[in-house]
C-alpha cells in the first residue's frame, strides 16, 4: 500500500519555495521554526516511520518528503538529537528520486533541497554524489557542499554534531569547529 498524494505535500512545497526563501532556509529564526512546527510537525510525527517507497510515487511527493524528513526536524528540534532522527529516511527518498531521474526536471532550488540529505550524511559516498549533483545543478552552493565533504573525508563525521549526539570531540575536531565548520 502506498500513500496517496496528500495536501500536506503541496502545502509544504508552497510554504518552503514560495513563502520562505534563502534567508529563512539558512538563517534560522524562532518565527520560521514556529511556523514550520505549527504547519508540519504533526506530519513528521505521523509519517517518519513509513518506508521510503511510499514517498516515491511522484517527484513532488518525494521532494516534499525530503523536506519533511531532512529540513523540518532541523527546525523543530534544534540542539536535540531528534533533529537527525529521520535522516536515513530522507536519504533513502533522495536516492530513490535520483534513481528515477526526477532531479533533471527540478529547479536549482528544488535540486538543492532534494540533495541536501546527502550533504547532511556522514557517509563519504553520499557526500561525493552530493558534490557531483551540486557541480551540475547547484553550482552557486558547490563550495558549501565541498566543505561538508571535506569534514567527512577528514573526520568521518560532522564534529559540530558531537555535543548534541553525546559524542566526544577530539582536539582536531574542536579546531575545525572553531574555524567555522559548524553549520
Amino acid at each position: 500500500m502506498t500513500l496517496a498524494p496528500r495536501g500536506w505535500a503541496a502545502h509544504l512545497l508552497h510554504t518552503w519555495f514560495h513563502e520562505l526563501g534563502p534567508a529563512d532556509w539558512f538563517g534560522g529564526s524562532d518565527a520560521v521554526d514556529a511556523l514550520l512546527e505549527r504547519r508540519f510537525a504533526r506530519y513528521w510525527h505521523a509519517l517518519r516511520q513509513r518506508p521510503a517507497r511510499e514517498f516515491l510515487t511522484n517527484s513532488d511527493l518525494a521532494l516534499a518528503s525530503v523536506l519533511l524528513f531532512d529540513q523540518i526536524p532541523r527546525n523543530l528540534f534544534r540542539d536535540n538529537p531528534r533533529a537527525f532522527a529521520s535522516d536515513p529516511l530522507a536519504r533513502s527518498i533522495t536516492h530513490g528520486a535520483l534513481d528515477r531521474g526526477w532531479h533533471r526536471l527540478m529547479s536549482s532550488d528544488e535540486v538543492q533541497f532534494l540533495a541536501m540529505p546527502l550533504m547532511h550524511s556522514e557517509d563519504v559516498l553520499d557526500q561525493q554524489i552530493c558534490c557531483r549533483i551540486f557541480a551540475r545543478r547547484v553550482s552557486g552552493a558547490l563550495s558549501f557542499a565541498r566543505n561538508h565533504r571535506a569534514m567527512i573525508e577528514r573526520f568521518g563525521r560532522f564534529p559540530h554534531r558531537n555535543e548534541v549526539l553525546g559524542r566526544e570531540t577530539t582536539a582536531k575536531e574542536q579546531r575545525a569547529i572553531e574555524a567555522g565548520f559548524s553549520w
